[in-house]
């Protein structure tokens, strides 16, 4: 792993734009305008180790226009769905084979505007237009509010101040899309999400925890995005109500919750790297139409999940791996705008490092999840 100033200084010769942001604490966080107002990376104290995933060997090919131009970064704005009869990332009539998978030039290119800064926040916008497998197109206005949490805003969302061998940083994104076409979203015509996707190291020995709904109906959790995760990657503790899932950036996999199973939050730990890391996210009360991102025409393209966690690994049989990370992500329900309505969603990301017994306070207040359970889960 890389420092934060490493980070840093890496993106800002290659051109990144790079804004940090500073708090009290010490935190920080790496904004990049010409990354599309991606949250690049963090740290939870000055010259500290840089948590999110920046993919050096990417920028420094400064290559455009790919599949999938993977600059990395802990926060970036997608739009859903991926795949089905409304995917945004297959062309019309194609087969949903990694071959054909294109990532919308407008999710990927292009610098936003950035509109508002202080000391701890910026402001970005940005204007596009997308069109669907079906042929529909949608025009947006995206504004993104970045914000690097304080020490008090952390403590009102612990209950409590940090202990003093804690070390953290916290983030929130606020993404707002506006239908500016002159025609209504509907879901005959393909509705879009707000997909919010996070991407960071693996720290030796990290698990991805899902906390479910133990009370909730339908399937726990689906494992069926890439081919189904091995049992030895995947397990589900009824009893404690959470999943688990192995995050070693070695093996491809991904995992979704549905309405009814999911929480407004998803984590990932490391022992060994004394590292907790907490995603929160906005989970309106009784939102059940969520778009569906397989790979494949379903039978209803609103029955998806609301948060995803994905390993990666090689994309096909002896072909490289997308750049060894894990993800984080969280959606929005499907966006059904009038002409100028606007929907938000808001994503915080929290890391935390310290000794075990304080984490697993942290752990279980925001989580809901024992990290004593946790260490016991056989994988």
């Amino acid at each position: 792993m890389h420092d934060f100033d490493d980070d840093v200084d890496f993106l800002r010769q290659h051109g990144a734009g790079v804004k940090v942001l500073e708090a009290e604490g010490g935190g920080r966080i790496a904004v990049s305008g010409k990354y599309q107002a991606r949250v690049m990376t963090s740290a939870v104290e000055p010259h500290g180790v840089s948590l999110g995933f920046v993919n050096r060997r990417f920028i420094e090919a400064g290559k455009t226009g790919t599949a999938f131009d993977n600059y990395g970064g802990e926060d970036r704005f997608w739009l859903g769905p991926e795949g089905g009869q409304f995917a945004l990332y297959f062309a019309r009539g194609q087969r949903f084979e990694f071959g054909n998978w294109q990532t919308p030039p407008a999710f990927q290119e292009g610098e936003w505007r950035e509109q508002a800064s202080a000391p701890n926040s910026a402001r970005f916008e940005h204007d596009f237009a997308v069109t669907n497998y079906q042929g529909t197109k949608l025009e947006l206005a995206v504004v993104r509010q970045i914000t690097l949490l304080d020490p008090k805003q952390l403590a009102a969302t612990l209950g409590a101040p940090l202990p003093d061998d804690v070390k953290s940083v916290a983030f929130k994104t606020d993404n707002t899309i506006t239908n500016r076409g002159s025609a209504a979203w509907t879901e005959a015509k393909g509705l879009p999400s707000i997909w919010i996707l996070g991407m960071f190291n693996p720290a030796p020995g990290t698990r991805i925890i899902a906390p479910f709904e133990k009370q909730g109906t339908g399937e726990i959790v689906n494992d069926r995005y890439f081919g189904t995760v091995p049992a030895d990657r995947l397990l589900i503790e009824q009893h404690h109500g959470f999943v688990l899932f192995e995050a070693d950036g070695q093996a491809r996999g991904k995992i979704g919750l549905s309405p009814a199973r999911a929480k407004s939050t998803l984590g990932s730990y490391s022992a060994q790297g004394k590292m907790l890391t907490v995603v929160r996210f906005t989970k309106p009360a009784g939102a059940t139409r969520y778009v569906n991102n397989l790979w494949e025409v379903s039978t209803d393209p609103y029955a998806g999940d609301v948060s995803n966690a994905y390993n990666d690994g090689p994309v096909e049989p002896g072909k490289p791996s997308l750049g060894g990370f894990y993800e984080l992500e969280s959606s929005s329900p499907a966006a059904a705008l009038a002409p100028g309505a606007s929907l938000t969603h808001s994503h915080e990301t929290y890391h935390f490092t310290g000794p075990e017994n304080a984490l697993a306070v942290i752990a279980d207040r925001m989580l809901g999840v024992g990290l004593a359970d946790v260490q016991r889960a056989k994988l």
